[in-house]
């Protein structure tokens, strides 16, 4: 069986991972798909179910191979990507995709997988909510945060790209407004 796409976008710390997981629990018939990284973990990340945790070597071993749906060098160094045989696992299950992917890498997704796709681009209240978020995460140094600030700015002019934009100023609302939008795409023909 060949599911459908539900493709959450946005700038690192507008909300998307904690909407996604969110929403792994209250659609049984969505998978999260794990992706594919070069970067550190993270405090008690798992490979395999946070992320497979791939050296820049096996990475570029396996976008040279054309084993990535899409793949993105998000930060300088630091690659993500998604793996055709995570697609295939989760639509072997019955199952439809939910991913959490950067900017690019959600763009790419949809114009590949064009109407199986839905793409909802996830908007922090403002960049300097969004600086704050990411501060209070307290998993990366100044220089990674200022990092992804800066990245955040160009990447929030890509939401006319999507097909949802879902603001969260209100975790609550955000969660129940996006359950509402994947529910009526999974029921569509």
């Amino acid at each position: 069986m060949e599911g459908k796409l539900i493709i959450f976008s946005a700038p690192s710390g507008a909300g998307k991972t904690t909407i996604v997981r969110y929403l792994c629990q209250a659609i049984p018939e969505i998978k999260f798909s794990v992706s594919a990284t070069t970067r550190e973990r993270r405090g008690n990340e798992v490979d395999g179910v946070d992320y497979y945790f791939l050296s820049k070597e096996e990475f570029l071993h396996r976008v040279a191979k054309k084993q990535f749906v899409e793949f993105e060098e998000v930060y300088s160094g630091t690659f993500y990507g998604t793996l055709r045989t995570e697609i295939d696992r989760i639509w072997s299950e019955g199952k439809h995709v939910i991913f959490d992917l950067d900017v690019q890498g959600g763009m790419r997704l949809k114009k590949k997988f064009e109407e199986k796709a839905l793409s909802i681009f996830v908007k922090p209240p403002s960049l300097e909510v969004l600086l704050n978020r990411l501060t209070q995460r307290a998993t990366e140094s100044s220089q990674k945060i200022a990092e992804r600030v800066l990245k955040a700015g160009s990447e929030m002019t890509f939401e006319k790209d999507f097909d949802k934009v879902l603001l969260n100023d209100n975790l609550e609302i955000a969660c129940q407004t996006a359950e509402s939008w994947v529910n009526d795409f999974l029921k569509k023909g």
